[in-house]
């Protein structure tokens, strides 16, 4: 069933039809739906595609689904991917092909979008008080025995506000929770110190509506994180596990659940996860890393624990934003058509990779050009020599930071190497 209902709503994206409300896309495609312009093959420089026009490289996407699937397997870890970075449940679907357990959320809005198109698990990373939100989540669980949802908990008012959203909503079901520890002082969300999560433990116990099946967090906020002080607050977490499973506080479980991992961090939490000792149920190792999908240009590359142990593989750069030179007023000047609108700039500027002359659709590198700043709707760039870039030109730009790249374009064209453009990923931010 849960499968149909995806491919129900894959179907649906495929007939939505392409108009003015989809950018880079060529304006003649307009009436057909996403399937019939998929199926024409366009290429991305020849066939109308306008500038600027993001892409995703299809061969990259695949060698990193591909690649994480091998390292959970590897390592024995349960995979759940972030999927704010993406919003596309045509990604998921292709994660959940390549063995995800289920797909993280951060809010409920998004579980909400994972619901339409049939996702069964769903690891909420934020403990959920909004009445209305639980009032949603008690139907979803009542109306199907097999959908299974976790979310956080990190406060005795959360709990509370859970507790009498859900009562007063008739659920059915209970919620399952699990306590977050805080990363640290200064760090984001998460009960600071072990005798604090302790008491929400009891707090859950009095109630209900809730139900304790583990403990998690996100090692990226450890402050001024190194290898070393990951692996500490790792092993607290695993304690504070063990703690609670020597209490008794799991005991009617058939699983317990112990979930970190973003992008940054994931070896050492496969090390870790590696040294739980045995508890009194099997041990769901929960990684939930999201970025990989389509890596980046900039801050992932740089931060990726592949780096560290590249006998484990390496992830590819799967974004690909071609705008257009529009203008060259000097010679060590130059403006690209697409700016703040369209590449992510919280990180790092994007990069000038490549060249594709604008004369001819050769390619060269993009040597000597550097963006330096981006406007709402211009990228500026430096330029070292005068014959570097002339107007019509189209420059491939990396980018940085992809949960800030995907989130400004509703349909991607997913690209072959030649450019063919052999589908159309639909974000729902």
């Amino acid at each position: 069933m849960a499968g149909e209902r995806l491919a129900q709503g894959l179907k649906g994206l495929a007939d939505e039809r392409v108009d003015h409300r989809f950018k880079g896309l060529p304006p003649d495609a307009d009436g057909r739906t996403v399937g019939e312009l998929a199926a024409e093959r366009r290429n991305l420089f020849g066939d109308g595609f306008t500038t600027p026009v993001l892409a995703l490289s299809a061969e990259s996407v695949e060698h990193n689904l591909a690649l994480m699937e091998t390292y959970s397997t590897r390592h024995g870890l349960a995979f759940a991917p972030h999927g704010k970075t993406c919003m596309a449940p045509q990604l998921f679907a292709r994660q959940l092909e390549h063995g995800a357990w289920g797909i993280t959320a951060a809010v409920p809005h998004q579980a909400r979008v994972y619901r339409t198109f049939g996702i069964q698990r769903i690891f909420l990373a934020n403990q959920v008080v909004d009445a209305a939100a639980l009032r949603w989540l008690a139907a979803e669980l009542a109306a199907d025995p097999d959908f299974r949802f976790l979310c956080y908990v990190d406060s005795l008012r959360g709990i509370e506000l859970m507790d009498t959203a859900l009562r007063e909503a008739g659920a059915v079901r209970p919620v399952d929770v699990v306590v977050e520890l805080g990363a640290g002082e200064g760090a984001r969300t998460g009960v600071r110190t072990e005798a604090e999560c302790l008491e929400l433990a009891d707090a859950i116990a009095g109630v209900d509506t809730l139900r304790l099946v583990g403990v998690a967090g996100y090692e990226g906020e450890v402050p001024d994180a190194t290898a070393e002080r990951v692996d500490a607050w790792m092993r607290r977490l695993v304690a504070l596990a063990a703690e609670f499973d020597k209490a008794g506080r799991f005991a009617d479980l058939d699983q317990i659940v112990i979930s970190a991992g973003g992008s940054a961090w994931f070896d050492t939490v496969a090390e870790v996860f590696a040294e739980i000792p045995e508890l009194s149920a099997p041990v769901l190792k929960l990684l939930r890393s999201g970025a990989y999908v389509s890596h980046d240009d900039g801050h992932y590359r740089r931060l990726t624990p592949f780096n560290r142990v590249p006998e484990e593989g390496a992830l590819q750069p799967a974004f690909r934003l071609w705008a257009q030179v529009v203008s060259r007023p000097t010679p060590e000047q130059a403006f690209l058509n697409a700016g703040k609108r369209d590449a992510a700039y919280d990180l790092d500027l994007p990069r000038a990779l490549v060249v594709r002359s604008g004369r001819d659709g050769s390619l060269r590198p993009a040597d000597g050009l550097t963006v330096t700043k981006l406007s709402d709707q211009h990228a500026w760039v430096s330029t070292e020599r005068a014959g570097d870039l002339e107007v019509g030109d189209w420059v491939g730009l990396g980018l940085s930071h992809p949960c800030t790249s995907f989130d400004k374009w509703q349909l991607i064209p997913l690209v072959e190497e030649d450019g063919t453009v052999t589908d159309f990923i639909r974000t729902f931010f």
